[in-house]
C-alpha cells in the first residue's frame, strides 16, 4: 500500500482557516478575545506562518481585527457600526427585492424563498444553526436578484454580519426566527415593489436596533 501524500501548505492553510473560522462562528472565541499565533499554532499543530496566513484571511473577512500591541482579536462592532451595517444591508437587499419582483422568475423565486424560510432554525436550536439559516435566507434573496455584483458586495459584509449577531449572544434568537422573515416573502409574492421594500426596511431597522442595543451591553 502506498503511503498517503503529505498535506501541502495550501491544504494546511485552508484547514487552519476553517478551524479558526468555525471556532469564532460557533462562539468558542467571543468578540474581544485575543488570538495568539503561538497558542493557536500549538493547538492546531501547524506553523505560526500558517496561522498568520489564516488570521490575515479572517481579517479580510471582517472576523478579526488588530488589538493591543498588534495582536489580533475577534472583531466586535460599536452600536454605530451595527446601524451602518444594517443600513447598507437594507440598501443591497432592497435592490434585490426590486429585481426579484421585476423578474419573470418571480414565482419560482418566491417558492425558493419559502423553502429557505422553512429551513430557518427554530429558536430552541443551537446558535450556529440559527445564524446560518438566517444569513442563508438573505443571501438567497440576493442571488435570486441575478445581480452578481450585489451578491459579491453582500458577501463582503457577511463576516461583520456574523460578528453583529454573535455580539448579541442570547439576544439573537428573536431576530433570527422564522416569523421575522415570513413578511418579506409575503410582500415579494404580492408584487408591490414599494411595499416589499418597506417591509424589508422595517425588518432591517428592527434588527439594527436590536443588535446595536446588545452591542452597548458590557
Amino acid at each position: 500500500m502506498e503511503p498517503l501524500a503529505s498535506l501541502d501548505r495550501s491544504t494546511l492553510r485552508e484547514r487552519a482557516l476553517d478551524a479558526l473560522r468555525g471556532a469564532i462562528l460557533s462562539g468558542q472565541y467571543r468578540p474581544g478575545d485575543h488570538l495568539g499565533e503561538v497558542e493557536l499554532s500549538t493547538s492546531l499543530g501547524v506553523s505560526r506562518g500558517t496561522v498568520r496566513e489564516a488570521l490575515r484571511h479572517l481579517q479580510q473577512e471582517g472576523l478579526v481585527s488588530p488589538g493591543a500591541r498588534g495582536m489580533l482579536r475577534v472583531n466586535s462592532l460599536t452600536p454605530a457600526e451595527v446601524r451602518e451595517l444594517f443600513q447598507v444591508r437594507a440598501a443591497l437587499e432592497g435592490l434585490a427585492v426590486r429585481e426579484v419582483i421585476g423578474s419573470p422568475r418571480r414565482e419560482a423565486a418566491t417558492t425558493a424563498l419559502r423553502e429557505a424560510l422553512e429551513r430557518i432554525a427554530a429558536e430552541d436550536e443551537d446558535s450556529p444553526a440559527r445564524i446560518q439559516a438566517d444569513l442563508a435566507f438573505h443571501l438567497l434573496l440576493c442571488r435570486l436578484s441575478g445581480n452578481s455584483m450585489l451578491v459579491e458586495a453582500w458577501q463582503r459584509l457577511e463576516g461583520r454580519m456574523r460578528v453583529a449577531i454573535l455580539n448579541a449572544a442570547a439576544w439573537q434568537a428573536p431576530m433570527t426566527a422564522r416569523d421575522r422573515h415570513a413578511p418579506i416573502v409575503d410582500a415579494i409574492e404580492r408584487g408591490n415593489v414599494a411595499g416589499a421594500q418597506r417591509v424589508l426596511e422595517e425588518h432591517m431597522t428592527a434588527a439594527a436596533e436590536h443588535f446595536a442595543e446588545s452591542a452597548e451591553q458590557p
